[in-house]
């Protein structure tokens, strides 16, 4: 039943992130907040979706740590919880993500009018330069900005170096940065289909200025929250955690 289950969900993420991205393309014209709005309604049927159909609960923790100006988020990247559950839960936001994303038909053109900073990823110092110059107009607007700091999907329990470029971004806005933990990745595999009922927590963390750091020290700051909320929250970090610690040689 569970693989039923995971199998019906997958079929309705599919149809409707297309009706989503046909609607936006559509409404290419409208103001930015109306372009949004379909897509919190898009983010806010899958959390509908994963309750109904795979026993997905969810709860927002540390609401009160999302500041009322536009903000740059970083969020543990894992699952594809986390690409539906900020449209839902958080303030109207833009995203960095690769460039090829956009060539995806449909898709990609619906997600294009969505005020993306699309990188080349390979592109190194000039793909921050591009963070940091567009992500600042974002913010200007009154957008806030969302980057997954490792730039891709990692295994649960596992970490990458985290990016600078969020952290440059907002000391070059002078916004503050607000790090975010999630245990999805103990009812949702990365790259998996099968879905295990359970509780996800989206942590939202006490907000960081990164004023007077340089922005690596300012990213360290948000991998070291990050980090340590997901071992604290993930039964998946705690099992890897201990499995690696079982098998260092004593000393």
């Amino acid at each position: 039943m569970i693989w039923i289950r995971s199998l019906l969900f997958q079929f309705y993420f599919y149809v409707s992130v297309v009706v989503a991205a046909a609607a936006v393309v559509v409404c290419a014209a409208l103001p930015y907040r109306f372009r949004f709005a379909i897509a919190r309604c898009w983010g806010v049927s899958m959390l509908w979706a994963g309750r109904e159909l795979c026993g997905l609960e969810y709860v927002l923790e540390g609401r009160e740590n999302i500041p009322a100006s536009a903000c740059v988020f970083m969020i543990k990247h894992t699952t594809v919880f986390e690409i539906y559950a900020q449209l839902a839960l958080l303030p109207a936001q833009s995203w960095v993500l690769k460039r090829e994303l956009l060539w995806i038909p449909l898709f990609g053109w619906g997600l294009a009018s969505m005020k993306p900073i699309a990188i080349n990823r390979q592109a190194g110092r000039s793909a921050i330069t591009q963070v940091r110059e567009q992500g600042k107009a974002r913010l200007a607007d009154g957008v806030c900005l969302s980057i997954f700091p490792e730039g891709t999907r990692v295994r649960l329990g596992e970490t990458k170096r985290y990016g600078v470029g969020g952290a440059a971004v907002a000391l070059d806005a002078g916004v503050l940065l607000v790090p975010i933990a999630h245990n999805a990745g103990d009812f949702w595999p990365r790259r998996g289909l099968l879905k295990r009922p359970g509780l996800i927590r989206f942590c939202v963390g006490p907000p960081i200025d990164p004023a007077g750091r340089t922005p690596r020290a300012t990213s360290l700051l948000v991998q070291a929250w990050i980090e340590s909320k997901m071992a604290e929250i993930s039964c998946g970090y705690q099992q890897v955690a201990a499995s690696k610690q079982e098998h260092e040689p004593a000393r």
